[in-house]
């Protein structure tokens, strides 16, 4: 199977190469919490440059829940036409494209001024860093159904703006993710406990939008590998929940790994020297590969057209890469014609873990600010100085955000 063969999904939608640009925290919301100009123009970079697949970075279903402070938040049609330009430039070079829709849960920035909500009242532990995000309180079952809503709303909204399909967020320590992981969720009813509680809002969310969107509109499933902290969600657990998926009509599962407190999905804490080391999520979906119904998709670390080949011929339906594409968006095409391009980031080798996967996403972040302001990118921009200006933006950006939400006379569903 070829880097450039077309992938058939089992809704009969057809990917026409096995290159996914995978999502992105790009924070470039405009006032109203809608596309931007400039992500629509970041988005017409990848469009050009020919990835099968297009999956956008995060895009709330509840403007009270955010991960960032500039977050794209689509829970209403208030703003649909920008959703429609932004659906129409990101597929004019031919690409699926898929929203990817989140609820932070606990992971939602303090100073948002929002409260957290999650399965369990259990804060984050980042150390030092740990009042960056607030204490969650625990959901009650009407607020667990609401969100459940929340998910497929967003998804029928996503259809009406033109968008090819969802996936669904439920890796990284985000709110589904949290229901998943022991850890987080210590419930005792029907969402806590064993693993078929913990994956029912998960199951509900899935079954909720396929039975809404058309036969067409594809449904895909973000899902950890393994979140790489003892006693939490296990390449054991993601191989029962690939299973428990397969009934359900889902088209495609992206296999990541980590969260806020293991950030293995981010970084540069991997020797990447070796096939293996750099598709650092390839042996797991080897592994869950014998129980998947659907195609698997492995996002992390790939940068070289070797792995990205070698991901195909390992059996796995689609290789999904970000930070080289945030560097070179062009990166398809220009592997199509027969170049080696390996864009990365200057290495970013600090013991303390969290921060190194801050200065790495306000690197990547860099990246794509440039490339909606129709610039060139800077890989070898300085991760202190990325920090930084990401920090300022990021307290701007709150501000802004807290304004917003103070204007808003009620939340509509």
């Amino acid at each position: 199977m070829s880097l450039f063969s077309p992938l058939k999904l089992p809704n009969g939608a057809i990917v026409p190469n096995r290159i996914a640009k995978a999502a992105m925290e790009e924070n470039m919301a405009d006032g109203d919490h809608a596309p931007s100009d400039a992500l629509t123009s970041l988005y017409r970079a990848w469009a050009e440059g020919e990835a099968g697949l297009i999956i956008t970075g995060n895009v709330m279903v509840d403007a009270r829940a955010m991960t960032g402070p500039a977050g794209v938040v689509l829970e209403n049609d208030r703003h649909l036409d920008r959703f429609r330009t932004w659906a129409e430039v990101s597929r004019a070079g031919g690409a699926q494209v898929w929203m990817q829709i989140n609820h932070p849960g606990r992971q939602m920035p303090a100073g948002l001024g929002q409260e957290a909500l999650a399965p369990s009242a259990i804060a984050l532990d980042l150390g030092a860093q740990s009042n960056r995000f607030p204490v969650p309180r625990e959901m009650t079952e009407e607020e667990i159904t609401e969100v459940q809503r929340r998910f497929v709303a967003t998804s029928l909204l996503a259809e009406l703006a033109g968008f090819t399909g969802v996936e669904v967020h439920a890796a990284h320590g985000y709110l589904l993710s949290q229901f998943l992981s022991p850890l987080s969720n210590r419930r005792a009813d029907q969402w806590g406990g064993n693993l078929e509680n913990r994956a029912r809002l998960l199951l509900d969310i899935v079954r909720g939008i396929r039975a809404a969107v058309a036969p067409g509109f594809a449904v895909a499933v973000k899902l950890n590998s393994a979140d790489f902290q003892r006693g939490g969600f296990s390449p054991e657990d993601a191989r029962a929940v690939v299973a428990m998926l397969a009934s359900l009509g889902v088209d495609l599962v992206e296999l990541s790994g980590g969260s806020y407190e293991a950030p293995a999905m981010m970084g540069t804490a991997r020797d990447d020297r070796t096939l293996a080391r750099e598709a650092y999520f390839l042996e797991f979906a080897k592994e869950i590969a014998a129980v998947a119904t659907m195609p698997l998709m492995v996002t992390g670390g790939i940068r070289r057209r070797a792995v990205a080949e070698a991901v195909i011929e390992s059996g796995v339906a689609m290789a999904g890469i970000a930070t080289a594409l945030a560097i070179e968006p062009g990166l398809p095409r220009a592997w199509r014609q027969g170049r080696n391009d390996a864009p990365a980031l200057k290495p970013i080798e600090w013991k303390n873990k969290p921060v190194a996967s801050s200065a790495h996403m306000a690197a990547v972040r860099y990246q794509l600010v440039r490339l909606g302001r129709n610039r060139r990118t800077k890989p070898d921009v300085s991760p202190v100085w990325a920090l930084l200006l990401s920090q300022l933006d990021a307290k701007r950006n709150a501000r802004a955000y807290r304004r917003w939400m103070a204007g808003r006379s009620e939340v509509v569903a």
